[in-house]
């Protein structure tokens, strides 16, 4: 799908001259900033719903609960997640 983006003069020669750095094309780095934007909006979106779920009910993980998990899977152990708890 082929999308249309207005971008100031000023703005694409930067990009231009990002890209020329960095031995990619100019699409290349309007695509990752896109991708990276999306990404980053969608990981501050769960975690507002994680802190709000937090606010409302109190259950959570402590630090050493979820590194012990993760401990665990880095190990390569098939591990069950701690239970939350308040």
């Amino acid at each position: 799908m082929a999308t249309t983006i207005k971008l100031n003069d000023d703005l694409k020669a930067r990009i231009h001259r990002l890209a020329d750095q960095r031995d990619r094309s100019a699409h290349w780095i309007m695509r990752e900033a896109i991708t990276q934007y999306v990404e980053r909006e969608a990981f501050k979106q769960d975690a507002m719903r994680a802190w709000n779920d937090y606010q409302a009910n109190g259950l959570h993980l402590a630090l050493e609960e979820a590194d012990a998990w993760l401990a665990k899977l880095e190990a390569g152990k098939d591990a069950e997640p701690p239970m939350c708890h308040e």
